[in-house]
């Protein structure tokens, strides 16, 4: 008896302990976001105003603005959800709901499972050779919305499986029982059970393809740019990478621009996933 109940004392003390260990890498990557929330809003937050927002890159730091990298990020980031939403999607339908379960279901399933931890700057080499050149779509937004399309598509369709496997087997089996097609089960059925998971997998997603500058990067997008894209063909920069160019310069003036561009883009991200974040709580209930 009293073997048991140091046993048990044993075990309570290793977990009070792990609670503790746990609960200081919470407070301690907390504070290091906080500090870092801090000095870029400390730096940057006096720089925001309507001439920084609607004006052009300069060579002068106190001219400068965001205009070109701000429109270029959302109109990458919409096209590459336009793009890639709908075919992870479809793609994990058809491995979950069509596909056979053979050797080569699961030989994908291996890959798409391998390309969701892929560095991102290889998918920027592949969007060089297959986009830019072979395609000839040059440094063009396309180009830039294929290649994030590509980087981010594997986590949509492994989040969408996921989705579609957590639906109960009943809803399949009821609705076949009263004769509906497997399009119509999947159309009526699971894809609105399951599309508030599938959103989530989507915000991830969508976060990561926000803040990506080595895929653009690598496939030539600009840093300086002073006009707006005026067609899918049109030469194009994003925030991170005007970001980026400030802070690589030695003027205190452009690093508070940079910093400045981070908070509009953390408020681009937080406005992005907060309509998904909504639109999955709706079809939640």
């Amino acid at each position: 008896m009293e073997h048991y109940r140091r046993h048990a004392l044993k075990q309570r003390l290793y977990d009070t302990l792990f609670q503790v260990v746990a609960l200081a890498g919470l407070l301690f990557a907390v504070m290091v976001l906080m500090w870092l929330l801090y000095t870029v809003f400390e730096d940057g937050i006096g720089r925001l105003n309507k001439q920084f927002l609607t004006s052009f890159p300069s060579r002068r730091a106190e001219e400068a603005g965001i205009l070109a990298g701000m429109v270029g990020s959302v109109l990458v980031v919409l096209l590459t959800i336009v793009i890639a939403v709908p075919l992870g999607i479809g793609a994990a339908i058809y491995l979950e709901e069509y596909g056979r379960k053979n050797w080569f279901s699961r030989f994908i399933e291996l890959n798409i499972a391998n390309l969701a931890g892929v560095p991102s700057i290889v998918y920027g080499l592949l969007g060089l050779g297959l986009f830019v050149r072979w395609m000839q779509l040059d440094r063009s937004l396309i180009a830039g919305a294929l290649t994030l399309s590509l980087l981010i598509m594997p986590v949509i369709i492994i989040s969408a499986r996921e989705a579609l496997r957590s639906v109960p087997p009943g809803i399949r089996e009821a609705s076949f029982a009263m004769g509906a097609t497997r399009w119509q089960t999947i159309w009526h059925h699971l894809l609105p059970i399951s599309f508030p998971s599938i959103l989530t997998g989507i915000i991830l997603a969508v976060s990561r393809a926000i803040g990506e500058t080595a895929p653009l990067i690598t496939i030539g997008a600009l840093t300086f740019v002073t006009f707006l894209p005026d067609d899918l063909r049109s030469p194009f920069t994003i925030l991170p990478i005007q970001i980026f160019n400030w802070i690589s310069r030695p003027q205190a003036a452009f690093h508070e621009n940079a910093a400045a561009g981070i908070i509009v883009l953390l408020c681009i991200t937080l406005l992005l996933n907060a309509t998904a974040i909504y639109l999955r709580n709706r079809f939640s209930r």
